[in-house]
């Protein structure tokens, strides 16, 4: 597993959706294209929904890690 550059991380556990979307929305409109935000998610509807609204956006996901009780979701801004 290659190690990612994290330009910015977030957390957004306990916040719910799409709460959780918009508030990493906002935070990837202030990276330039290219940059990594990490995401922390709670488990369940965010890292159901989150994932695939910021692909919806054009975003790549980078990597998705389980960790404990949470997710780490990286972002590659469009």
């Amino acid at each position: 597993m290659c190690i990612l550059q994290i330009d910015k991380s977030i957390d957004l556990r306990g916040v719910p959706c799409p709460l959780s979307f918009v508030r990493a929305k906002l935070h990837l409109e202030k990276l330039q294209s290219g940059q990594l935000l990490e995401v922390l998610l709670d488990a369940g509807e965010p890292i159901e929904q989150v994932p695939n609204s910021l692909i919806s956006d054009g975003h790549h996901i980078k990597q998705l890690e389980e960790r404990d009780r949470f997710f780490a979701l990286t972002v590659q801004k469009a």
